[in-house]
């Protein structure tokens, strides 16, 4: 008798569903694998840090909210959602323009890694903790980056480029951060995330002939969980108010400005995606930090002045020096070395001149909890 293999859609324990994904990775591609298993400063990394800090936590202070959102979180709004259905369109791998198809490959294999980042973080921390709430937490949420990065990878499977997501955890360099960096690196990656993909899928509504692909159809439900997650980080750091005052003011723009940054200079390396998705990549970021740094005002008591007259521009340099230092790559040489180290130079002036535009300050709210309203 034939037993049916789940699907990680419909599993609701993060180790089940890591164990079915690692069964398919058997047919998965070293191509895609090695492109996930990059790192460099635009490529999702993998994080580990003091577990032990993390197992301290106590979210008394936070305690109504807290209890709200895991409620919110166990109800499992998602459960079955990420699978095809009828509504996933049939692709025609063979037959998209080559540059778009590289450019949007790229773009799974990216989104997947920086999902299964988030699950093999989470993960870490469900197995090690002893703190019920923190455990709890952050099942929930490993639970929710499997199925993310699960679902990406069928579409991937696909094209024949799906990334074998046990060997990235046992083979991808992890880089160690505090658990204060982890809270603010994490919590402005799923808001930003929720704030990427809902305008995606908002423009796409208005514009439904440039959905190429159907998983555009699913993003609606996947900002539900990035909201949540992001969500989730806001309380851990109001828990512990030292976390978004005085010196680490000065941390929380450094991340800032490092995620904005990154994401402009990523997606414009993206001119194909953009342009069949019918999407201009200055208003795309713009409309995306917009949306993030309205959502931010919930926690950090700054955000960035997107509409200074030295943003835009020096972001557009540092677009500009950054296909500069790839040029300098791929010529090689003493030439190429010189090209990239200018280049470079460049690119660290641009970040340090966004960096030094002054913050826009406002008065925290009481409670941290936001609805989705975009």
């Amino acid at each position: 008798m034939n037993v049916q293999t789940p699907h990680t859609a419909d599993i609701t324990n993060v180790d089940e569903s890591l164990a079915v994904q690692q069964e398919q990775s058997r047919m998965d591609s070293k191509a895609a694998t090695d492109v996930a298993m990059q790192n460099t400063l635009l490529t999702p990394r993998f994080y580990t840090t003091d577990f032990d800090q993390l197992d301290a936590i106590d979210v008394t202070p936070v305690r109504r909210d807290w209890d709200a959102l895991i409620a919110e979180m166990e109800a499992d709004p998602n459960k079955g959602h990420f699978k095809k259905n009828e509504d996933w369109d049939h692709v025609d791998w063979d037959g998209m323009e080559p540059e778009l198809k590289k450019e949007f490959i790229d773009f799974l294999i990216s989104s997947c890694t920086a999902e299964f980042s988030g699950c093999v973080l989470y993960k870490e921390m469900k197995r090690r903790g002893k703190n019920g709430d923190i455990v709890q937490l952050f099942q929930l949420m490993a639970r929710d980056e499997a199925r993310h990065a699960g679902f990406i990878n069928d579409a991937l499977r696909e094209a024949g480029v799906a990334v074998n997501l046990g060997f990235l955890t046992q083979k991808k360099k992890y880089t160690f951060f505090q658990p204060k960096f982890i809270y603010y690196a994490t919590y402005l990656s799923e808001k930003i995330g929720y704030a990427r993909y809902i305008t995606i899928f908002r423009h796409l509504e208005k514009h439904p002939e440039h959905r190429f692909h159907p998983i555009f159809k699913w993003f609606e439900e996947w900002c539900g969980d990035e909201f949540r997650h992001g969500e989730a980080f806001a309380l851990l750091m109001k828990t512990d108010p030292k976390l978004t005052q005085g010196k680490n003011v000065l941390w929380i723009k450094f991340f800032l400005t490092a995620v904005y940054a990154t994401m402009y200079v990523r997606d414009h390396q993206r001119p194909a995606f953009h342009d069949a998705l019918g999407v201009d990549p200055d208003w795309y970021a713009h409309e995306v930090f917009t949306k993030t740094s309205k959502l931010t005002e919930q926690i950090f008591p700054i955000t960035l002045d997107i509409e200074h007259p030295r943003w835009q521009p020096t972001l557009e340099r540092l677009h500009r020096a950054n296909v500069a230092i790839a040029e300098g790559k791929k010529q090689g040489g003493a030439g190429g070395k010189l090209k990239e180290w200018a280049n470079s130079a460049k690119a660290a002036f641009c970040f340090v001149s966004l960096y030094t535009i002054p913050a826009v300050k406002h008065r925290v709210p009481e409670s941290t909890r936001l609805e989705p309203a975009y």
